[in-house]
């Protein structure tokens, strides 16, 4: 049993997950009627789900109760580098929309709520931090969540015992451990889902919705490639590409089969820490860029707003799409505030050209439509993002500072270390042997 155990651990996860997928693919087309594989997915996704909202409570409070005075600085980069490129996607964007115009045929919406305007995207921000810490782990809402572990962990740096902030350091270890755990059941979940995916959808999505789709992937796919690298390159002065591809690999593959930039925390926090980073800063720069860093929202918002435009005939000028820049960035930055995410605050942009709620509305049911593509390619350039600028702003203060750079980290190493790598992993799992 120890050994099996010992090779699972050892093997390559993204050979895994790549062979997890095409297994999932063939068994969607082959045997659709076996809902039952589809719940394997399920549970994967909730059990990083259920963990997550504990790992960034416990993460964030043991990290500032921990912290030294040289760590602020890399949370102003790190900041200013998720609203940068969360505008600049916005900007890509647009001029995809320029150059590939499409429109859409808008059907009916369903039963849905929309957010008003900016102003109540705003509020309904700041009632989801000041909300029952207790009620926000319990619900997943990473705004109150954040906000009460920050203040937890600072007043706890204040008045808490060497021993109590040790005690809250061996929580928050046991918690990466859990998840570390959680995370060796990747390929089986992943399988699952890529299962219920082409089980329920299969292939006439990308035939109906088609140019819609390419644009979307298109303007992902280069902020991914293009607009990021450039932006890690003028930070770093150095080839991005090595940490891009990194980032993409490890965080992007997982997070485009969840869907859910909340259950892939745990898989970034692992990321980081294989990348060499402070625990101390990307345990609150990661669940940080869940939260705020919204590159694939803000492609979304623009591309179907102006998507509408076109349909209905709307002209855009330069002036008008500068201003949608900036309310797609604030709103992208509110969506995980919102039921439905970026698509609910597709109305709040369409409101910019006078377009009246009830067309508006249609456009989030074609949203929903394309959602198995939209919302994987968008959840992995968010959540492979925040890895990535977390590296940034760490690497760049870094050298800033003068201090040495570890470049890559694990990934930089030979392949021989990694049977020291998986030793707390296969501890983990001997438990089970006794059962």
């Amino acid at each position: 049993m120890n050994k099996y155990v010992e090779k699972w651990v050892e093997s390559s996860l993204i050979l895994k997950i790549l062979i997890g997928l095409i297994i999932g693919a063939i068994l969607g087309l082959a045997v659709p009627q076996y809902e039952m594989i589809g719940l394997l997915g399920q549970l994967f996704v909730s059990a990083l789900k259920a963990i997550a909202p504990l790992l960034v409570f416990v993460l964030v409070a043991s990290a500032l109760a921990k912290a030294g005075e040289g760590i602020r600085s890399r949370f102003r980069t790190v900041i200013v580098l998720y609203i940068f490129s969360t505008f600049l996607s916005a900007m890509v964007a647009v001029t995809g929309s320029f150059l590939f115009p499409v429109s859409m045929h808008l059907t009916q919406a369903g039963e849905v709520t929309a957010p008003g305007g900016l102003g109540e995207v705003i509020s309904n921000m700041l009632l989801n931090i000041f909300t029952n810490p207790l009620q926000s782990l319990s619900q997943g809402d990473y705004l109150g969540i954040l906000f009460w572990a920050i203040v937890f962990g600072i007043c706890l740096k204040q008045v808490g015992s060497p021993t109590t902030k040790n005690v809250f350091e061996d929580c928050a270890n046991a918690t990466s451990l859990i998840v570390k755990g959680i995370i060796q059941f990747a390929p089986i979940g992943i399988m699952s889902l890529v299962f219920s995916a082409v089980a329920e959808s299969g292939l006439s999505i990308f035939i109906q919705y088609g140019q819609l789709i390419v644009l979307l992937v298109a303007c992902i796919a280069t902020v991914a490639l293009i607009t990021d690298p450039l932006i890690a390159a003028f930070a770093l002065r150095r080839n991005p590409y090595p940490l891009v591809f990194t980032c993409l690999k490890e965080s992007g593959i997982t997070a485009f089969f969840t869907r859910s930039s909340a259950a892939n925390i745990p898989v970034n926090m692992r990321l980081c820490e294989r990348l060499g980073l402070d625990k101390d800063f990307y345990s609150i720069s990661i669940p940080l860029g869940a939260t705020i860093n919204m590159e694939g929202a803000a492609i979304t918002i623009t591309i179907m707003t102006l998507a509408v435009c076109h349909t209905l005939g709307i002209a855009v000028d330069l002036p008008t799409t500068i201003v949608l820049c900036i309310i797609s960035t604030l709103a992208a930055a509110g969506s995980s505030g919102v039921a439905g995410g970026s698509l609910l605050l597709i109305p709040m942009a369409c409101s910019l050209f006078g377009i009246p709620a009830d067309i508006s509305m249609q456009a989030i049911a074609v949203g929903f439509i394309i959602g198995v593509i939209q919302d994987s390619c968008e959840t992995a350039l968010n959540s492979s993002g925040d890895a990535l600028f977390s590296a940034t702003a760490e690497y760049h203060d870094r050298a800033k500072a003068g201090e040495p750079v570890n470049f890559l980290g694990e990934f930089a190493k030979d392949k021989e270390e990694a049977t020291a790598k998986s030793s707390s992993l296969f501890n983990f799992f001997s438990v089970f042997s006794y059962f």
